[in-house]
């Protein structure tokens, strides 16, 4: 490609608080339309804002977690603008005094890393929500008032796998911090993204657009991309790339203008009157950081020793805090783990797509999945035998030991039973004896196969794995 690619991303995020971050209406999801609101909220006339404490300190803490300077001072300012979804006409945010700034995630495409800095964090109250019908829109206001953080990168992104990396990797932080849901169906993880071309090694930035209407990680790479191939067309062509925001239609796989970029000037930023400057002092923002936990980079690096797991592996068990925490109990009650992780990774992460649930709404437990490692290692069952069993406990819980008593699959270990079946295979496949004589050695897992068959897949296959090479590598035997 001919063109270095820059994109910048700013990730709205939702505060799980409990109150909104300027007023004491609830912020519980999904109750009826306009019951959470206040005059405060609102914007009625006389009503004056208070900082929630809460909001200001999951700030701080998703500040810090990001390794960003903490502001000694900060303001709030009013962003103006008119939308049916802004009670007040203006938005409660930070311009020229935020929060934090300079700050960075480390995140890795492929095997090669990447920093990303971060130019701000800063805090700002949500929009209600409209809803959009065919000659009319109704407007909820219970989310409005609601305790955003923005978190502004800077344009270092170079390609859409990277924005979807640095997603993926961010939100795996937040929710490690335990300071919003993340749930991007209900608002909770909101993304714009800014992406402009220029000749490559240019080394500066061309005229950017805005994307908006994304609500998935999927999404924004495929706006992106998409963006990267329009833009390279119309430079291709000789053409100028207008500045504008500009939706993603996911049906139509394209994005449209939707008006001319605004820039801070459009928004008339002043400062905030009904709130004064705020010191935000040096004993809380060591407080916070002391209640930052473990965070993703280090506890993938902490599994690796830990564990001698691969880094691949620890990457993946710690993506979710769920996973890394269910992966280290099981761990505790059977120290396999890397047959743990292989487990975790693959057969039960595929029923749980496929249940399209997150390992904690499982009825699997630590204790379950220990136990089933543990009577495979001991040879009482086969790995056959344990992902049979295994969605019925991921499903339904209980034990395995019982389920397999109750199936009746316990692992046939012995030796002079399983060697009957062994002749009696042999016997009944002369071809296959015959081929593997001959050198064709795969012709060694058909007969597995068919011992396994004979035996509802009971049979232990290292016994079985012995005795036909002991009967078929003695000379004159059949």
């Amino acid at each position: 490609m001919k063109y270095d690619v820059y994109i910048g991303l700013e990730v709205h995020l939702q505060l799980s608080t409990k109150t909104k971050a300027f007023c004491s209406c609830s912020t519980i999801f999904g109750e009826s339309p306009n019951s959470q609101t206040c005059p405060i909220c609102l914007g009625f006339p006389g009503a004056l804002p208070v900082l929630n404490k809460e909001a200001l300190k999951s700030a701080v803490k998703v500040a810090l977690a990001l390794n960003c300077s903490i502001a000694e001072e900060m303001k709030f300012d009013r962003k103006n603008y008119y939308y049916p979804d802004l009670p007040k006409n203006f938005q409660i945010s930070q311009y020229d005094k935020p929060l934090s700034y300079n700050g960075h995630l480390d995140i890795k495409v492929g095997s090669a890393p990447k920093r990303i800095r971060i130019r701000r964090v800063h805090m700002e109250e949500d929009a209600g929500k409209l809803f959009h019908k065919d000659e009319y829109s109704l407007v909820d206001y219970d989310r409005s008032g609601t305790a955003l953080l923005e978190i502004v990168s800077e344009p270092d992104i170079s390609s859409p796998e990277e924005a979807y990396a640095y997603l993926t990797s961010l939100k795996s932080l937040l929710r490690y911090l335990d300071v919003s849901d993340c749930n991007m169906e209900e608002g909770s993880l909101r993304c714009d993204a800014n992406i402009s071309l220029s000749p490559k090694g240019s080394g500066k930035l061309g005229t950017k657009t805005e994307l908006k209407n994304m609500n998935s990680f999927k999404w924004v790479k495929n706006a992106l991309e998409y963006e990267v191939d329009r833009q390279s067309a119309l430079l291709d062509n000789g053409e100028r790339v207008t500045q504008d925001t500009r939706l993603w239609n996911v049906e139509k796989g394209l994005t449209i203008s939707m008006r001319s970029k605004e820039e801070a000037h459009d928004y008339r930023y002043f400062p905030e009157p009904d709130l004064v400057p705020f010191l935000v002092s040096r004993e809380l923002v060591a407080e916070v950081r002391k209640s930052i936990p473990e965070l993703p980079k280090e506890k993938m690096a902490r599994f690796v020793s830990q564990y001698s797991i691969p880094e691949y592996d620890a990457s993946v068990l710690t993506q979710e805090l769920m996973t890394a925490d269910f992966f280290e109990k099981t761990v505790k009650l059977h120290n396999n783990p890397k047959s743990i992780s292989n487990w975790i990774m693959g057969d039960i992460n595929a029923i749980l797509n496929e249940k399209n649930v997150d390992i904690d709404g499982a009825k699997l437990s630590p204790a379950s999945l220990a136990a089933m490692v543990k009577m495979i290692d001991d040879g009482v069952i086969s790995v056959k035998i344990a992902k049979e069993i295994l969605p019925e406990i991921t499903e339904k819980g209980g034990s395995p030991q019982a389920l397999v008593e109750k199936k009746g699959l316990t692992q046939i270990s012995d030796a002079i039973e399983l060697e009957n079946v062994v002749k009696k295979v042999i016997k009944a496949n002369d071809k296959s004896v015959n081929d593997y004589k001959a050198g064709k050695k795969n012709a060694l897992a058909h007969l597995v196969g068919e011992i396994m068959k004979e035996t509802r897949g009971k049979a232990n296959p290292k016994i079985v794995n012995e005795l036909l090479l002991k009967k078929l590598d003695r000379k004159g035997e059949t």
